[in-house]
Protein backbone atom coordinates (compact mmCIF):
# COMPACT_ATOMS: atom_id res chain seq x y z
CA UNK A 1 0.00 0.00 0.00
CA UNK A 2 0.98 3.33 -0.94
CA UNK A 3 1.07 6.42 1.28
CA UNK A 4 -2.02 9.22 0.61
CA UNK A 5 -0.15 12.86 0.41
CA UNK A 6 -2.63 15.45 1.66
CA UNK A 7 -1.79 18.72 -0.03
CA UNK A 8 -2.98 21.74 1.78
CA UNK A 9 -5.66 24.22 0.61
CA UNK A 10 -5.66 27.38 -1.16
CA UNK A 11 -6.52 28.93 2.48
CA UNK A 12 -4.41 27.44 4.01
CA UNK A 13 -1.40 27.84 1.72
CA UNK A 14 -1.71 31.70 1.47
CA UNK A 15 -2.42 31.89 5.17
CA UNK A 16 -0.74 35.09 6.26
CA UNK A 17 0.20 36.43 2.69
CA UNK A 18 -2.50 38.70 1.77
CA UNK A 19 -2.20 41.86 0.23
CA UNK A 20 -2.55 44.25 3.10
CA UNK A 21 -0.01 42.15 5.48
CA UNK A 22 2.89 42.47 2.71
CA UNK A 23 2.58 46.12 2.70
CA UNK A 24 -0.11 46.32 -0.28
CA UNK A 25 -3.41 48.13 0.89
CA UNK A 26 -5.42 49.86 -0.75
CA UNK A 27 -5.84 53.32 0.30
CA UNK A 28 -9.06 55.53 -0.36
CA UNK A 29 -9.93 59.37 1.58
CA UNK A 30 -11.76 59.28 4.69
CA UNK A 31 -14.56 61.07 3.36
CA UNK A 32 -15.66 61.16 7.07
CA UNK A 33 -12.72 63.65 8.12
CA UNK A 34 -11.39 64.33 4.87
CA UNK A 35 -8.83 67.59 5.91
CA UNK A 36 -7.99 68.36 9.13
CA UNK A 37 -5.29 71.32 10.27
CA UNK A 38 -2.73 69.62 12.34
CA UNK A 39 0.52 71.58 13.43
CA UNK A 40 -0.21 74.28 11.47
CA UNK A 41 -0.12 71.80 8.00
CA UNK A 42 -3.01 70.67 6.16
CA UNK A 43 -3.31 66.87 6.60
CA UNK A 44 -5.27 63.98 4.35
CA UNK A 45 -7.14 61.17 6.55
CA UNK A 46 -6.04 57.95 4.40
CA UNK A 47 -7.96 54.33 5.24
CA UNK A 48 -7.60 51.21 3.92
CA UNK A 49 -10.81 49.87 2.19
CA UNK A 50 -9.45 46.06 3.05
CA UNK A 51 -8.31 45.80 6.08
CA UNK A 52 -9.13 49.33 8.12
CA UNK A 53 -5.95 50.84 8.83
CA UNK A 54 -5.75 54.35 9.15
CA UNK A 55 -2.96 56.31 7.90
CA UNK A 56 -2.35 60.37 7.81
CA UNK A 57 -0.30 62.16 4.94
CA UNK A 58 1.30 65.67 5.14
CA UNK A 59 0.35 67.47 1.93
Amino acid sequence: MSQVVKFPKAGQRHQGKTLCRSGFHHWVVDQAQVFDVKQGRLVTRLRCDRCGARQVKAL
